[in-house]
């Protein structure tokens, strides 16, 4: 091949059969693609927990998710339990026909927002 390097480059294998770099490249992302897959749906599983009152929160929380619905209607609270033994309290509020929620932590303290219907649960 005149001595440059072949453009379809090979890796050889224990057995001497010739891999192409283009398939080892589709193995690759196929691998890494499902990784991301499975990842992505054991985020968006639902936490186990259970539906609690605003007027049953501390106080803390209860001014923390007033602060933050203001404006709104709070369609539902629910108390979100994790595998630590840890929970927080997921809030679905409802502004102007448009569902948005956010999670606050037992002491009062937003934690995270979550916009739009995707990250929101539905009951």
């Amino acid at each position: 091949m005149n001595g440059k390097t072949n453009f379809w480059a090979t890796i050889w294998h224990r057995s001497n059969e010739k891999i192409s770099v283009k398939t080892i490249r589709a193995v690759l992302s196929a691998a890494i693609g499902a990784g991301f897959a499975f990842s992505a749906a054991a985020q968006l599983k639902e936490q186990p927990g259970e539906m609690v009152e605003l007027n049953s929160l501390p106080a803390a929380v209860q001014q923390t998710i007033k602060g933050k619905a203001a404006g709104g209607e709070i369609v539902r609270i629910k108390r979100e339990d994790d595998a630590n033994g840890k929970w927080n309290y997921e809030v679905v509020v409802k502004t102007n026909g448009k569902e948005s929620g956010f999670e606050v932590d037992p002491n009062g303290k937003l934690l995270q927002k979550h916009e739009g219907k995707k990250q929101v649960e539905k009951h």
